[in-house]
Order: C-alpha cells, then sequence, then structure tokens
C-alpha cells in the first residue's frame, strides 16, 4: 500500500468517515470533523479592544502580547484520521475554498504539512488536525462529518548537497520544529 488514511484507535468504532476526493478530477480529499467542536469568534475575545491597544503604542509589554496571541490563536480541530505514504511524499492540508467566504474559516498558517513519518508516531498516532481561525462574527459550530479542509498527497525533491537528517520523529503535532 502506497497512500491511504486509517482512523486512528482512540475513533474506531465512531463512525468516522476516511478522507474521498469529491469529484474524479478533484486534487483534494475532503478531510470531515471527528466529533462537534466550537470554534470561537476572534471578535468575542477582546480583539478590537487589543488591537486599539496595541495600535496605540510603539512598545508592548509581554502582557499585551501574550493576550493578543491568546485572541489570535488557532484551534486544532481532530479528523481522527491519520495518513500513510512514501518516503519522499507528503500530505499538504489545504483550506476549503468556501471556508472564509461562508463561514469565516481560515488556516493561519496558510496550508498544513503532515510529513511521511508523522504517521504512527507514539503521542498521537499521526492523528490529523486542521487548525482554524474563526474570523466570522459568531462562534461557529463544527459538526462531526462536516467537512474542514481538503489533503493533498505531494511528492517532495531534496537539495543536491543536503547532508542526510539522522534525528528521528520523537512526538507528534509540531513536533519536527526547532
Amino acid at each position: 500500500m502506497k497512500r491511504g488514511f486509517e482512523i486512528v484507535s482512540k475513533y474506531q468504532g465512531e463512525d468516522l468517515t476516511l478522507p474521498v476526493r469529491a469529484t474524479q478530477n478533484a486534487a483534494g480529499y475532503d478531510f470531515c470533523a471527528a466529533k462537534d467542536f466550537v470554534l470561537p469568534s476572534i471578535w468575542k475575545r477582546n480583539f478590537l479592544q487589543i488591537l486599539h491597544a496595541l495600535r496605540k503604542q510603539k512598545e508592548h509589554t509581554a502582557k499585551e502580547l501574550v493576550a493578543a496571541n491568546k485572541v489570535l490563536k488557532p484551534y486544532l480541530v481532530p479528523t481522527g484520521i491519520k495518513a500513510y505514504m512514501q518516503p519522499d511524499e507528503f500530505l499538504m492540508l489545504a483550506n476549503r475554498s468556501s471556508n472564509p467566504l461562508k463561514h469565516g474559516l481560515i488556516l493561519p498558517n496558510g496550508v498544513g504539512i503532515v510529513d511521511a513519518d508523522y504517521y504512527g508516531n507514539d503521542n498521537n498516532e499521526g492523528e490529523i488536525f486542521f487548525q482554524l481561525v474563526n474570523f466570522g462574527l459568531t462562534d461557529k459550530v463544527i459538526k462531526k462529518g462536516e467537512r474542514l479542509g481538503q489533503g493533498i498527497f505531494l511528492p517532495y525533491l531534496l537539495a543536491d548537497d543536503e547532508a542526510t537528517p539522522l534525528a528521528k520523529r520523537t512526538g507528534g503535532f509540531g513536533s519536527s520544529g526547532r
């Protein structure tokens, strides 16, 4: 088996749907929420007050910066799905085109990258989460089975003079960063 999807063990028997392509020529596999999830609106979390305070000052206290970052913090919406692929591939997670327009939802980093060695890691078995921020005026209730985003399998290339990395993944979400 070259690439595909499985349900992580904690969601076995919970009637989750594996990602599928909606049409014959669709590049992306639609991912759905593993459970009901409330994604708070940034407008309900003092966003305007914090933005106004930050704009008035040239220098900001650590407390103000922490408050601003907390308001814009993305939430991790679980899918209950893990992806397996070849070592020279990755799964790119992308927003649905309707998310910003209809629902006010965005991926704060534009795309997500799921490395091949994320599958089966000890921390979370390789469960894929979608990072989302809700810029809509009201909280967004995401229902179990509702489409969150899409995943596209892609190959990648290596630089000619790259030294082979020797580190092995030791964690789950976000663990390959420094």
